[in-house]
């Protein structure tokens, strides 16, 4: 059954914690997570099965940054589809479709990235962004991690690795066409995206490397083995997860891209999606998590509106 959490969201608002001191103590891995907020000033787009209100992801990512920063956590992160783009053409005075150029589309889109990225700045740790099909859709790579900044030693990649408390956390980018170039500007089909040879070397090398448990986040899909649509999983999600069975250490892949959200498990590893934020009108929608990862490796999902509760139990690789 759905929780109600108005209630939790108020006394958590008025009892702020003290992060610093409270994460010195514990032992556990805390952080909060948000995808595809697809920010734009747009008008509503209705779906089969969903209703985008791409003008209130501001709001809702305000509420859960305000969440965040009285949830005592180690770090933030956003699973791709940040930003959205505007409408390809306009109706002139005479009534007439014009459409826009590729220079005013960059530009307006690199606005709303700028307005979403400041409200999730509001964080008050460590941030980062996974690259999602939407992040590329008028703009490039490079322009996105120009303006949606990660911490560290990750800023300007696309592809990365951090570790906490003795848990690394891979960040993978799809956002490749089966041709291995990079999604630019519009240059791809959202329905094929690859981890090219290259990255998949660096994946298998980064999971071989850890020293204890891993979470791999990747905006498309890596369980095609599931029963789910397979456009929205990466195109070569069998090389992928060959790699994470390989060196067995995974205990998770935490996905966006669809966005009613799923779950499997597979060997090991729970394969949690998790619903998108654009989904529903603000106040009374949203999809934010705060996730903690134990010791041991079992994961409890603590869900806010429309993202459910979950607790995903450390099982060996031969558990399933």
């Amino acid at each position: 059954m759905k929780t109600n959490r108005r209630d939790f969201i108020i006394g958590a608002m008025a009892m702020p914690i003290a992060r610093t001191s409270l994460a010195a103590e514990r032992k556990t891995v805390r952080f909060g997570v948000v995808t595809d907020s697809h920010y734009a000033k747009k008008p509503v787009a209705a779906w089969t099965g969903s209703s985008r209100h791409y003008a209130h992801s501001t709001a809702k990512m305000r509420d859960a940054v305000e969440i965040f920063n009285k949830s005592d956590l180690d770090f933030a992160i956003e699973l791709g589809d940040l930003k959205d783009m505007g409408p390809l053409s306009v109706k002139s005075a005479a009534g007439d479709k014009v459409n826009r150029s590729p220079n005013e589309l960059r530009a307006e889109a690199l606005g709303f990235l700028d307005e979403i990225e400041g409200e999730f700045k509001r964080f008050n740790g460590p941030r980062y962004h996974v690259l999602g099909n939407h992040d590329m859709d008028c703009i490039s790579k490079e322009d996105f991690l120009a303006h949606a900044e990660n911490h560290g030693a990750a800023k300007g990649k696309a592809n990365y690795s951090f570790s906490v408390r003795g848990v690394k956390f891979v960040v993978l980018d799809g956002c490749f066409n089966p041709d291995g170039t990079p999604y630019r500007c519009g240059n791809f089909d959202w329905r094929k995206a690859i981890l090219t040879k290259d990255e998949l070397e660096w994946f298998d090398a980064e999971l071989a490397s850890a020293k204890g448990p891993a979470i791999v986040f990747c905006h498309q899909l890596l369980d095609g083995f599931s029963r789910i649509t397979p456009v929205i999983c990466l195109s070569n999600w069998k090389d992928a997860v060959a790699v994470m069975e390989r060196r067995g250490n995974v205990i998770a892949s935490i996905q966006g891209h669809h966005h009613s959200g799923h779950y499997s498990f597979r060997k090991g590893t729970h394969y949690w999606t998790m619903k998108a934020m654009i989904e529903g009108p603000h106040p009374a929608h949203n999809s934010y998590a705060v996730v903690e990862v134990s010791p041991e490796g079992a994961i409890s999902i603590n869900g806010f509106a429309d993202c459910e509760n979950r607790t995903l139990p450390f099982k060996t690789k031969t558990t399933g």
